[in-house]
């Protein structure tokens, strides 16, 4: 589980028209930045002593932690559980199905925290029944971030010495935290900005009707930290898909966390004057293999976001 493509990064300019690095987190094993949280936290455990032959590991997640968990789990001997909701991609849930873990799917959100509440209530019910199962929590786990700042941050950091700003997607915030707690150290002169979902309630924004997974929380994450992060910017998901349409026509086929973060990205840049000589780098976690149900299907766009306009696939 070490295979990492550390320093392959896409220069959007071509694309965008800005100066805007995209750091591809999609090509591993797993297929997306969480395989580097899974290990560390997984790892961390077993240092503690935690985790036995055969012990069963438990897990919330709307899809790329639980294929990264199910591929970490089924190397070293452990069961899987996953939770999630109706919002993972059919991709997904195979995967995981595949490695042999087994899905547990919440089909009715919390009345007033959304999915991710009945996720977790749900996974509480799970423990509670069965004393013997470990759930990991990476909302509130420390190696979510910590797997970030020993892999993502200094990957950058060597890659872009002159780093301007970097923009990261948060959904559990792991990967926000452990790449600002590490400049923040290392190179504290780098803007640190935080790319959310419209609807999400992590930076204090009202909740909202989100269908695309990966970024955007209805219960705030334990391990953020305010204090770390420059500025936040929200991108709504028809944007999101905008932008995902308008990278594939270049033959950049990525997931919707990647177009979330790029357009928030190039917004923020352009509200904040940010000079075409600025080094911008933007971390993309996954390709779009496992969206093209969903955010590649014409039929799903126009299901899912009715009388507006179905976002093209020309830049």
């Amino acid at each position: 589980m070490d295979f990492n493509v550390e320093d392959l990064y896409v220069d959007l300019r071509p694309s965008v028209g800005r100066r805007l690095f995209l750091k591809c987190e999609g090509f591993n094993f797993a297929g997306s930045i969480k395989l580097k949280a899974a290990t560390e936290m997984v790892e961390a455990k077993e240092r503690a002593g935690l985790l036995h032959p055969g012990a069963t590991l438990i897990e919330s997640s709307s899809g790329n932690m639980g294929v990264a968990l199910s591929i970490v789990a089924a190397s070293r001997g452990y069961r899987f559980i996953c939770v999630t909701d109706v919002r993972c991609t059919p991709t997904a849930r195979r995967l995981m199905e595949a490695l042999g873990s087994e899905v547990r799917v919440v089909t009715e959100p919390d009345q007033e925290n959304g999915f991710l509440a009945a996720r977790l209530s749900y996974v509480r019910q799970l423990c509670a029944a069965n004393r013997d199962y470990l759930w990991l929590n990476q909302y509130a786990n420390e190696g979510n971030w910590m797997g970030h700042y020993r892999t993502t941050g200094a990957e950058i950091a060597k890659a872009f010495p002159l780093l301007d700003v970097l923009f990261v997607g948060a959904g559990t915030t792991g990967t926000l935290m452990g790449c600002a707690n590490y400049f923040r150290e290392n190179q504290p002169s780098v803007t640190i900005v935080a790319v959310d979902s419209v609807g999400s309630v992590t930076f204090g924004e009202p909740p909202d009707r989100r269908l695309i997974p990966g970024l955007g929380t209805s219960v705030r994450p334990g391990i953020l930290d305010m204090s770390y992060v420059d500025d936040v910017v929200h991108v709504s998901e028809t944007d999101t898909v905008r932008m995902c349409r308008r990278l594939v026509s270049r033959g950049f086929l990525f997931g919707g966390s990647t177009g979330t973060v790029v357009s928030g990205a190039l917004a923020w840049m352009t509200a904040n004057g940010v000079g075409h000589d600025a080094t911008a780098v933007a971390i993309s976690p996954d390709l779009g293999t496992n969206y093209l149900e969903t955010i590649y299907n014409d039929e799903w766009l126009s299901r899912s976001y009715g009388s507006q306009p179905l976002p093209d696939r020309t830049p």
